[in-house]
């Protein structure tokens, strides 16, 4: 498996949201699910979202934007409005409303047809491991990416088809979200540049990318730097050079954040023993496995998984070392 794939193998959509309504100006609508990931498409209408951190970025129809979580954010028809009286909406897809005073938009429904109508497909991703963490790290508070015509009649398409309450309706628009994310962040990390994270660069690069395919689809492979330079077929010595260059880090010190980030997902979403999850991320046995997971994450893994609580954590804090291969 891919990273990319691995990363979201773990985050879903869930009770996804389609609404089409005519909001009176001034308006705001509150998202509040507190998830790691909450996309929005805009396919007529737009607004401005207001991120709790301060950050405002304008999306209009055509958009889709990915938000980071898990602190709630609005959408509202122009910055000031937030500041002042308006009429308040909320969205959540699988937490009751959290403000009285606010209208809910909520569920699959399609309203009016009027040109002025505000319509959104909203979904919000809950994350059941730890895998998603890294793919957090590589993301801005908030990214947007312009979809053209032909997608964006196709989604209104889908969810008019959805809203009409049919068996597996909801399932359906969850899918199709699940789908539209990876589309989503594959499309904004090929525009990303120099910015997309190294990882993701690495997979692209002529010499690096063997290896590095070779590495993620069997990672308990013993791998050596000498082996992963012979899957690029070039020598020990340039494939160090250029590893290093570009991700940031030594091809040894990438494997083992990779292994550790691996371990940590199935100490947390499964009940396999230390010694067989050891054994999964390529370490020999589970005293040395135990050592390297101390190293990395300051206590075993048997108290990791005994004091270990699902989270949706953002970014590191600041001022903490941002890990190899970010």
């Amino acid at each position: 498996m891919d990273l990319l794939s691995s990363l979201l193998s773990g985050i879903r959509a869930e009770g996804s949201v389609l609404t089409r309504a005519v909001l009176t100006v001034p308006w705001t609508i509150r998202f509040t699910d507190a998830v790691p990931l909450t996309m929005v498409s805009v396919l007529r209408g737009g607004g401005t979202l207001l991120l709790p951190d301060g950050t405002e970025r304008a999306v209009g129809a055509g958009d889709t934007a990915i938000v980071r979580g898990p602190g709630p954010f609005h959408l509202a028809d122009r910055p000031a409005t937030a500041r002042g009286p308006h009429t308040a909406y909320e969205i959540a897809c699988f937490t009751e409303p959290k403000e009285p005073t606010a209208q809910a938009l909520t569920g699959i429904r399609w309203g009016t047809d009027s040109a002025a109508a505000t319509a959104l497909i909203v979904g919000a991703y809950r994350a059941s491991d730890h895998r998603h963490e890294r793919l957090l790290r590589a993301l801005p508070p908030v990214l947007v990416v312009e979809e053209d015509a032909e997608v964006c009649a196709w989604l209104e398409t889908a969810a008019a088809d959805a809203a009409a309450h049919t068996p597996g309706s909801q399932a359906l628009m969850d899918r199709l979200l699940d789908w539209a994310l990876v589309c989503t962040l594959r499309t904004w990390f090929d525009r990303a540049g120099a910015d997309a994270p190294v990882w993701y660069r690495g997979l692209a690069d002529p010499v690096l990318g063997p290896a590095l395919r070779a590495f993620h689809d069997r990672p308990a492979e013993p791998w050596t730097v000498a082996s992963l330079a012979a899957r690029s077929g070039v020598s020990r010595a340039l494939f160090a050079k250029r590893f290093t260059q570009l991700m940031g880090c030594p091809p040894l010190a990438y494997l083992t954040e990779c292994r550790l980030d691996e371990a940590t997902a199935l100490l947390t979403g499964t009940d396999l023993s230390i010694g067989r999850i050891a054994r999964s991320v390529g370490y020999a046995d589970a005293f040395g496995f135990s050592a390297a997971f101390k190293r990395h994450k300051g206590m075993s893994p048997s108290a990791f998984r005994a004091t270990a609580a699902p989270a949706d954590p953002g970014p590191p804090a600041r001022g903490e070392p941002a890990p190899c291969g970010r």
